[in-house]
């Protein structure tokens, strides 16, 4: 496993590699469970949420989300993943621009997520070979799965 965390980079070469799109703000820290759930694969693991982030600092919010939009591009699979704490509207506006592509995509959310209903009708429309799951190990063997039909 090669751990990239935001606002880090790293040279790709070939390696294969997942962007873990979801929540950061008042929400859990899933990235790190997910992390330990998949670290046995021979994956590079892009992370957005840093351990501190520079609120004060006014150019952080264009340097975190250009990180993101450069990792999104270089990634071989996106996991995206919708915890109930938070709406996630960032990560709705990310699911719905990569949906529109090819690239392998795993769903993971909370069923108690708010907009749950949403994204499932969404997904189905416009992507319904992407099967969503419920839980934080299911997402995890959802990425084990695409890492294992890419490698």
């Amino acid at each position: 496993m090669y751990y990239v965390e935001s606002p880090d980079t790293i040279e790709m070469g070939n390696r294969v590699s997942i962007f873990l799109a979801g929540g950061i703000t008042n929400c859990p820290d899933w990235q790190a469970a997910i992390v330990d759930k998949i670290k046995h694969l021979e994956l590079v693991i892009f992370n957005p949420r840093r351990k501190n982030f520079p609120i004060h600092d006014p150019t952080a919010a264009f340097a975190q989300i250009k990180w993101e939009h450069d990792h999104f591009r270089k990634s071989s699979m996106i996991s995206f993943w919708f915890s109930k704490e938070t709406m996630c509207p960032i990560v709705l506006y990310e699911l719905g621009a990569w949906t529109m592509t090819d690239i392998p995509i795993v769903i993971g959310m909370d069923p108690a997520y708010q907009r749950r209903q949403d994204v499932e009708i969404q997904k189905k429309l416009e992507r319904p070979d992407i099967k969503i799951v419920y839980s934080l190990g299911d997402l995890a063997e959802g990425i084990t799965n695409l890492y294992n039909m890419l490698t």
